[in-house]
């Protein structure tokens, strides 16, 4: 009888230590499961390149999409919806449709270019929300990837991203437009970065720049097809989908302007 209620006691010492212990295991792994998915900074799919574009819409956008379509490739466009001038403004609905009517990919920076990880959790949501909205109701379109201005994330901006079922995508090659580097300088960028010759390529530049649309876009484009690469969208050099949705573009309202 007293080994029976012994054996009875250390079966109930090691299920108690059981429990203890798969708790917390359990709760980790939960934790981990819904963790947001890291930031993008590379393209997958060999022998791509990945033209993306920052800040737009502005009017260099013509002459952007105009190098690409001489070279039968493709770009992607992060806007924004009030940084240089305002989103819903004709000549801006104009540029972000023929944009996306060219089959270049649309893509959020969010609504006016501030430092994500500067600002509250809620703020966070505005500028992820409000530059959804105007891109949905210009095109039809509500991107699947965002880029954070300045290429500022973290934790909580990945967390907010995921909450809008979006990734975020930096990059692995600048050009350095924003910097003061000079046209030339940026195609010497370009040009190590091309003698390096990396499978993959995901670059940042910036549409506002006119030098970079006049004068570095169209030198780069021919050195890297010379270089035997393909340019094209970034979901394309990742192999996933542009957008979360594809609908058609609204009429115009009042609801379209940027004082908000």
């Amino acid at each position: 009888m007293a080994f029976v209620k012994f054996l009875q006691f250390a079966l109930a010492v090691v299920s108690t230590m059981h429990s203890a212990i798969a708790y917390p295991l359990t709760a980790s792994a939960s934790k981990l499961q819904s963790r947001a998915p890291a930031a993008v900074y590379h393209c997958t799919t060999p022998n791509t390149v990945a033209l993306t574009f920052d800040d737009g819409p502005w009017q260099y956008l013509y002459d952007i999409t105009n190098s690409l379509a001489s070279a039968n490739a493709s770009g992607t466009f992060f806007f924004n919806g009030r940084n240089w001038g305002c989103i819903y403004d004709e000549d801006s609905v104009n540029r972000v449709r023929h944009a996306y009517n060219n089959g270049h990919q649309i893509a959020s920076h969010t609504w006016s270019h501030k430092n994500l990880s500067q600002i509250s959790e809620g703020d966070m949501h505005r500028e992820f929300s409000l530059i959804d909205e105007a891109i949905s109701k210009i095109t039809g379109a509500v991107p699947a990837f965002m880029r954070p201005p300045y290429g500022e994330s973290n934790d909580k901006v990945l967390e907010v991203a995921a909450a809008h079922g979006q990734t975020v995508a930096i990059w692995d090659f600048d050009n350095q437009d924003t910097l003061g580097k000079s046209p030339e300088d940026s195609k010497r960028i370009y040009d190590d970065a091309i003698r390096r010759h990396p499978s993959t390529i995901l670059t940042i530049n910036h549409e506002v720049k006119e030098t970079t649309a006049h004068q570095v876009i169209p030198y780069a484009i021919t050195e890297l097809k010379k270089a035997g690469y393909r340019l094209v969208t970034l979901a394309e050099c990742l192999g996933r989908q542009p957008y979360k949705s594809i609908g058609s573009p609204q009429n115009r309202d009042g609801s379209w302007t940027c004082n908000k």
